[in-house]
C-alpha cells in the first residue's frame, strides 16, 4: 500500500473524459490514495455516485442547476443540422462555437479554481481537457495531462490534425483543414492568449490551446490504432494506456419477444448524441426488420419514442462496460470511450460520427480493420443491413479484434495509469 496522497482529477464536463478519469481514480483508490474530483456544477453528483468527493467550480456564468445540466445538451441539439456536414464544413459553425465556449470555461474557472485548489491541497493534479486552466499549472505540484480523445490532440506533421477526420496519408486534407481551422479560430485564440498573459502565462502558437505536461501525459489511444509519428513521443513523458475501462455494475440482458436467440446489437450515440432522435428512430426501424436484437440508448429522450419493436429494448442509460462484452456488434458515434471499449472487448463497430474526435476515430477504425465508418445520414436501409452483416461475419476483422482485445486487457489501462501516477508521487518525495 502506497502512502496516501490526494490526487485531484479535473475532467471536462462530458461523460467520456469524466468516466475515463473515474476508471483511473478507482485504480488509484485501490493503491491507497485519495482521489477527489473538480467539476462544473452541471456535473455535480456524477463522481459522488462512484464514491468520490466533489469540489464544484463555476465554468460559466452561474445559473440554476437544472439549466446548467442542460447547457451542453442544448448546445449539441442546436447543431444537429450541422451533423450532416464534413469535418471541414463544421469548422465555421460547430467547431468555432465549441472553441469559444471552451475558452470561456477556462476564463470563468480562473475566478474560483485557485481557492478550490487551496481547499483541496492536492499532491497531484490530473487534467483531462483540451484547454489550459492556468491555476492547475501554477499551483506548485506536478500536473498530468490525460488525453481522452484521439491521440492527435498531441500534434505531429505526419498525422491528421485533431478533429479533421482525414485519412492518415491524405496530406492535402491535413493542409486544407489546418489552414481553415486557424483562420476561423484566430479571434478566439487571440482572446485566449490575452487571458493567458493576464495570468502570467506565455502565449500559445495559433491553433493550440493547451500544452503537454512536463511531468506525464497519459494517452488513452490503443497501440493497434496509433499513428506513425515523424517525431516520436518520449516514453518518459508520454504513455499509452490502451483504453481506460472503468468498473461498472453488472448488467443482465433482458428477454426479447422476438429473435431472442439472435445476435445482439448495442446502439448508442452517447449522452449528448441521444438528442438526434430521428436518426435513432431510423436505425430502430431498420433493425426491426432484421434477425437481430438491439439495446438502444435513448438518453433523456425516452418520451419521444413509441413502444419499440419486439426485438428492440430502449433505456435512458446502460452501464456500457458491462453491456459491450455481452453484445455481438455496436453502432456508436466515435466517442473515445465507445471507441476504446469496443476494441478492449473485441467487438466490431459501425461508427457514425457527428462531431469532434468521432470523425478521427471513425476514419481510424476503418483504416485499422477494426470496424466500419458510415456517414451519419447518407445510407440506405440495405447499406446498414449489409454493414451489420459484415461486422458479424468478417473473419479477418474478428481475428484483428481478438488480437487487439487480448493486448489491451493485458495492459489494463486504469491500473497502468495508477502505477504511473504513484511513481510520479513517490519521485516527488
Amino acid at each position: 500500500m502506497s502512502e496516501s496522497k490526494t490526487i485531484a482529477f479535473f475532467p471536462e464536463g462530458a461523460f467520456g473524459p469524466a468516466l475515463n478519469s473515474v476508471g483511473i481514480a478507482q485504480a488509484c483508490r485501490d493503491l491507497g490514495h485519495n482521489p477527489v474530483f473538480i467539476c462544473d456544477p452541471g456535473f455535480g453528483g456524477v463522481f459522488k455516485g462512484y464514491g468520490f468527493e466533489e469540489y464544484l467550480v463555476n465554468m460559466s456564468e452561474p445559473m440554476p442547476a437544472e439549466e446548467m445540466a442542460k447547457y451542453w445538451s442544448d448546445f449539441i441539439n442546436g447543431h444537429i443540422p450541422n451533423f450532416r456536414k464534413s469535418p471541414y464544413d463544421q469548422i465555421d459553425n460547430y467547431v468555432k462555437e465549441c472553441w469559444e465556449a471552451i475558452v470561456d470555461t477556462s476564463i470563468w474557472a480562473q475566478k474560483e479554481l485557485p481557492g478550490i485548489l487551496d481547499r483541496i491541497k492536492p499532491d497531484l493534479i490530473c487534467i483531462d481537457n483540451v484547454v489550459l486552466f492556468p491555476a492547475t499549472k501554477q499551483y506548485g505540484v506536478p500536473w498530468v495531462r490525460i488525453i481522452s480523445c484521439s491521440e492527435n490532440e498531441i500534434p505531429d506533421p505526419d498525422i491528421p490534425p485533431h478533429l479533421s477526420g482525414c485519412g492518415e496519408n491524405d496530406k492535402a486534407c491535413f493542409a486544407a483543414f489546418e489552414t481553415r481551422f486557424n483562420e476561423v479560430v484566430k479571434p478566439t485564440h487571440d482572446l485566449f492568449n490575452e487571458f493567458l498573459a493576464s495570468c502570467g502565462e506565455a502565449p500559445y502558437p495559433l491553433g493550440e490551446f493547451f500544452e503537454a505536461s512536463p511531468y506525464l501525459n497519459l494517452l488513452l489511444y490503443p497501440e493497434s490504432a496509433k499513428f506513425k509519428r515523424r517525431n516520436a513521443l518520449d516514453p518518459k513523458r508520454f504513455q499509452y494506456l490502451e483504453g481506460c475501462v472503468r468498473k461498472e455494475e453488472a448488467y443482465e440482458v433482458p428477454s426479447f419477444a422476438a429473435h431472442d436467440d439472435k445476435p445482439l446489437l448495442y446502439v448508442s450515440f452517447g449522452s449528448l448524441g441521444a438528442g438526434d432522435t430521428e436518426l435513432l428512430k431510423r436505425i430502430i426501424g431498420v433493425v426491426a426488420d432484421l434477425p437481430y436484437r438491439a439495446l438502444v440508448n435513448v438518453g433523456d429522450y425516452a418520451d419521444d419514442y413509441e413502444t419499440p419493436p419486439p426485438n428492440v429494448h430502449l433505456a435512458s442509460w446502460y452501464p456500457q462496460p458491462s453491456v459491450i462484452p455481452q453484445v455481438d456488434a455496436v453502432i456508436h458515434h466515435g466517442g473515445n470511450n465507445s471507441f476504446t471499449e469496443c476494441l478492449y472487448f473485441g467487438k466490431p463497430a459501425i461508427i457514425m460520427p457527428y462531431v469532434w474526435d468521432g470523425h478521427d476515430n471513425a476514419t481510424r477504425v476503418q483504416e485499422t480493420g477494426h470496424g466500419l465508418k458510415m456517414h451519419r445520414y447518407d445510407w440506405s436501409d440495405a447499406d446498414l443491413a449489409a454493414s451489420l452483416e459484415t461486422l458479424l461475419t468478417d473473419q479477418a476483422m474478428k481475428a484483428k479484434l481478438a488480437s487487439t482485445s487480448s493486448h489491451m486487457q493485458r495492459q489494463n489501462g486504469p491500473q497502468k495509469a495508477a502505477r504511473l501516477l504513484d511513481q510520479l508521487l513517490k519521485a516527488q518525495g
